[in-house]
């Protein structure tokens, strides 16, 4: 009870102190109408609750039919792998054919599911493609990983540097050193849906012995890395990469919004993606606003004091 009273008490100060933080915080958001962010947000998450619920029926639909089937099915089965089971099996019994009809139905379930994911499909790269984003451009990066990626991120600005957009999404190592030795391994923190989703195009890229990603692989795993520790250094990279194509991408909105520069997200910071973008160094603080004098205003500058028995003029206002 008197911790209920304690916590009413202080909501007052705690109100304040978060309006006093929010007017003095040089990276304040402004509040806006849903754009695209939110619609990729929407779709991606119907696209990931219909991913969750195949693999739920597939896995009910493999633990059937490993009842039906002797020696068991593959662990991995497909739609069409499943129906081809389904006629070669011959059921015995009341209980062999209620297990067939059940697989049955999981089979019709998967089938269902499999079509609403193409068709989830389908809107999310129409969703994404209506946003203009560039991450697309990335290697690995499908519509899917941008939606997710979009619509959590949700602004860039938020972010004043890639180091804090990796800590955001559970890209940057912690350090775990003891003594002399440091050591850094995979943070659990951040963003998860938007780690998996970098992690996808990680992978990506190391399937293909074509790409950028898997050279920078190889090259960690030459300099004596381990796996894991060479996939969470390509992680990091694409954490980076994306971030710069954020930041280009709120530029580009802006200034086809012809808005000045003071309004554009992302520029509310000095620092940008350094190394990851080949103009970085043109995108700097938002344009100050018009200046109350005509004159500009002249740095202060210390002066030496007069020697005794010289004359200075003083200049009348």
């Amino acid at each position: 009870m008197n911790t209920g009273l304690a916590g009413q008490l202080t909501l007052p100060n705690d109100a304040l102190s978060v309006a006093v933080a929010a007017l003095r915080s040089r990276t304040r958001r402004q509040v806006r109408a849903d754009d695209h962010a939110a619609v990729l947000r929407v779709w991606s998450r119907r696209h990931r609750d219909l991913g969750r619920a195949k693999n739920q029926a597939a896995c009910r639909l493999h633990a059937v039919l490993c009842e039906l089937v002797p020696g068991g099915v593959p662990d991995e089965i497909t739609a069409a792998q499943a129906a081809r089971v389904l006629e070669r099996v011959t059921p015995s019994g009341v209980a062999g054919q209620a297990r067939a009809g059940l697989a049955a139905d999981l089979l019709a379930d998967m089938r269902r599911l499999d079509e609403q994911m193409r068709e989830s499909k389908k809107k999310l790269a129409a969703a994404v493609r209506a946003s203009g984003t560039s991450l697309t451009d990335l290697f690995g990066v499908g519509p899917f990983v941008a939606a997710t990626v979009i619509g959590d991120v949700a602004g860039v600005s938020r972010f004043a540097t890639r180091g804090r957009f990796a800590a955001y999404n559970g890209t940057a190592p912690v350090e775990v050193s003891s003594g002399n030795r440091k050591i850094y391994r995979l943070s659990l923190r951040g963003n998860r849906r938007v780690n998996h989703a970098i992690h996808m195009t990680a992978i990506t890229q190391i399937r293909h012995a074509h790409s950028d990603g898997r050279a920078y692989y190889d090259k960690k795993i030459a300099e004596g890395k381990t796996h894991k520790e060479a996939l969470r250094s390509l992680k990091r990279r694409i954490s980076d990469a994306i971030y710069a194509r954020l930041r280009a991408d709120a530029r580009h909105a802006a200034s086809s919004a012809n808005e000045g520069p003071g309004g554009q997200p992302g520029n509310d910071s000095d620092s940008s993606a350094a190394g990851s973008h080949p103009g970085h160094r043109l995108f700097g603080q938002a344009t100050p606003g018009p200046s109350s004098s005509l004159r500009a205003a002249t740095p202060a500058s210390r002066t030496t004091p007069p020697e005794p028995g010289s004359r200075k003029t003083r200049r009348r206002p």
